[in-house]
């Protein structure tokens, strides 16, 4: 069984805010969920794990990110990101944060014609 992601399919969820401490420390008293740092360099965002098993990402909007409203962020795996960024475009979307490597994978930031906010996944297989 394949362990990439189906394209269309939502493969993880970041919260993006300017202090990710307290809202890190809101998930885990709320929710129960554990943090666990990820090293960022000269910070730390956090994985939130629940049962040992990571299911949300605690993030900085500092660097590449600092430009996002505070939001919830929706990664969507798709087959070939270059052309979903084009159908994006010519739709009436827009890029809100350019293609970048993660993971062996490559994503982007896009806003809809409407104004939501989601970022778009091409796992290291499909690249």
């Amino acid at each position: 069984m394949s362990t990439t992601p189906r394209p269309g399919t939502i493969t993880w969820q970041d919260l993006t805010v300017s202090n990710a401490e307290s809202l890190r420390d809101f998930y885990a008293s709320v929710i129960g969920w554990k943090p666990e740092p990820l090293s960022m360099g000269a910070y730390a965002d956090f994985v939130m794990k629940a049962d040992g098993e990571p299911v949300a990402g605690v993030c900085h909007a500092r660097g590449l990110n600092a430009d996002l409203p505070a939001l919830w962020l929706v990664y969507i795996t798709v087959d070939d990101l270059d052309h979903s960024i084009a159908e994006c475009q010519r739709l009436g979307g827009s890029v809100i944060a350019p293609p970048r490597s993660m993971g062996g994978g490559r994503f982007c930031v896009i806003k809809d014609p409407a104004g939501a906010v989601a970022a778009l996944y091409q796992p290291p297989d499909a690249a």
